[in-house]
């Protein structure tokens, strides 16, 4: 069994991480809540970076560190160490964003070395690559976990009936465990 998994929002809980830590950070810094969510709709569509966002705001590029370090502590905990146990080589990350930040984000979580490929597209389209993960495991169950049911229409599953999607919602750890179980 191969396993595909989004980033945010599954593996890291990133809108935690933007609502209750960075904007509380940037206001510490007197940037209001409003202006920097409204940033932030405005340039997630064109690959949100933390480094474009203290930019804008003219800010000192050693704000960095400071914001990201925390991110461990925004981990899916339990799913970690679930992914632990499932194997390198049966893992793949496929990610939205920015690639620096994104792949950023992965090392300061401490996953990166749990994949057998990370992904990142910049474009809002995984479909071609996990056609090709699928392809490429034609005989076994791939679980593809992401947190927007808008990634799993645009798979066409008569065509990959090994692929098996789980929308990673209030339940999604759960389902998870029970699709790994059942398979197994």
């Amino acid at each position: 069994m191969r396993y595909i998994f989004d980033f945010d929002d599954v593996i890291f809980y990133t809108t935690k991480f933007r609502k209750e830590y960075t904007y509380t950070f940037f206001e510490k810094l007197s940037i209001n809540h409003e202006i920097l969510e409204e940033y932030y709709q405005k340039a997630r569509g064109e690959n949100f970076s933390m480094k474009k966002l203290i930019k804008y705001f003219s800010l000192k590029e050693e704000i960095y560190d400071e914001v990201m370090q925390d991110c461990i502590n925004f981990a899916n905990k339990e799913l970690i160490e679930i992914i632990k146990k499932l194997g390198k080589e049966n893992c793949f990350i496929i990610t939205y964003g920015e690639e620096e930040f994104q792949l950023d984000k992965i090392r300061r979580v401490g996953v990166e070395n749990l994949f057998s490929e990370v992904f990142v597209v910049v474009s809002d389209e995984k479909k071609e690559l996990i056609e090709k993960i699928c392809n490429q495991f034609r005989n076994e169950t791939i679980l593809f976990v992401d947190d927007k049911i808008k990634h799993f229409k645009e798979l066409d599953l008569i065509k990959f009936p090994n692929l098996k999607p789980i929308l990673f919602n209030e339940q999604g750890l759960e389902k998870l465990k029970e699709e790994i179980v059942r398979i197994i």
